[in-house]
């Protein structure tokens, strides 16, 4: 239908305009589909910034999602233009086909890089944890893990303050996947060591129980 209509039109348009139709067309067409994506784009890139305001995400999460967003608009543009300017369906499915394929490979090569952004996700969503809080992994309820400040989680880590040695402060960065698979133990504050036990031995300069004390020796002692 919409050919025919366009053969009609190009039969009552002067003879030097139709052939100017074949480019017009085509080049309105990538100029709408270039636009409709800009537009797609910054809408989609207002949502995610609301709802990480509403939510509080940090940046190192915000900030993929965006870029994943925009080369996803992009990539499906330029799709499009290459349809409207002719090359074939048959082309860019092969083309889309062998990308896809790539991607599979790289994914399962990076698949433990892949589950901390997972597990990084769900942290910032779930919130097991705050940047400040005071933690310790475990691989155990009973066993004694890694434990400190936590002051910073990004897409890969999260890092703990661990303690002050001589060469200065001492950080712990931990896989965010590594996090989920051990039992975390959150505390209240930061945790104080327990006083040790009172020791019943006397001091070693104690006197014994009922020796007499010497007299001071100098000038003013008794005869």
């Amino acid at each position: 239908m919409a050919t025919a209509h366009m053969q009609l039109l190009k039969a009552r348009l002067p003879e030097w305009m139709q052939d100017w139709l074949d480019i017009i067309i085509p080049g309105a067409h990538i100029l709408l589909i270039i636009s409709i994506a800009w537009l797609l784009q910054r809408t989609l890139r207002r949502l995610v910034s609301r709802a990480s305001a509403h939510y509080q995400l940090p940046n190192e999460l915000v900030n993929p999602i965006k870029g994943t967003i925009r080369w996803v608009i992009v990539a499906s543009a330029l799709l499009l233009v290459l349809e409207r300017m002719g090359v074939s369906a048959t082309v860019l499915w092969t083309a889309f086909t062998g990308f896809a394929t790539v991607g599979a490979v790289a994914f399962f090569a990076a698949w433990s890089v892949l589950s901390n952004l997972f597990c990084a996700l769900l942290i910032f969503t779930v919130r097991p944890y705050r940047v400040g809080d005071y933690i310790e992994v475990l691989d155990t309820a009973e066993k004694v893990g890694a434990k400190g400040r936590v002051v910073d989680i990004n897409l890969l880590y999260t890092t703990l303050e661990d303690s002050v040695t001589a060469h200065g402060v001492a950080w712990l960065q931990i896989p965010n996947a590594l996090i989920f698979q051990r039992v975390v133990r959150r505390f209240q504050g930061v945790p104080t060591p327990l006083p040790s036990p009172p020791d019943d031995k006397p001091p070693t300069n104690a006197m014994p129980a009922g020796a007499e004390i010497p007299a001071p020796a100098g000038p003013f002692t008794a005869p």
